[in-house]
């Protein structure tokens, strides 16, 4: 077994993904969704990244010694879609949003997106760091 498998941030990343089960019961069986609300509005969407999730889970379960590529991959796809459908549903209010007033952002995915971004991009930029540093050797 490779010793990245037992640094904290390998055993963190596994329980991130781990929580995936959680996640998805709380999305779908009690209209919680907690992990990317941007994706409300977007269930093929959601429904692929929770797949996405799984399968990411299953590659570091398989390959341990990926984990850091796998974290900083899966961290760009969800910031990248995270921005892309936040900024779809900003840019394109229709006039049923304007009448009706249903379809605006709400506060609930404002915070879950600043909360969700900033911890996505933190990933994301240690994961990179640390790839290149693996790269040149420094490990």
């Amino acid at each position: 077994m490779n010793a990245q498998a037992v640094t904290i941030s390998g055993i963190f990343l596994r329980l991130y993904y781990m929580a995936t089960a959680v996640f998805l019961v709380l999305d779908y069986s009690l209209g919680i969704n907690v992990r990317l609300a941007s994706l409300e509005a977007f269930p093929v969407w959601r429904a692929i990244y929770y797949v996405f999730c799984f399968a990411c889970l299953s590659l570091i379960w398989w390959r341990p010694s990926l984990s850091r590529w796998v974290g900083t991959i899966e961290s760009l796809f969800t910031l990248v879609l995270l921005i892309v459908t936040m900024g779809v549903r900003v840019m394109t209010y229709s006039d049923t949003i304007l009448q009706t007033g249903e379809g605006f952002i709400r506060s609930e995915e404002m915070i879950n997106f600043i909360l969700t971004g900033g911890v996505v991009w933190i990933a994301y930029i240690r994961g990179s760091l640390a790839i290149q540093n693996e790269l040149r050797g420094k490990n």
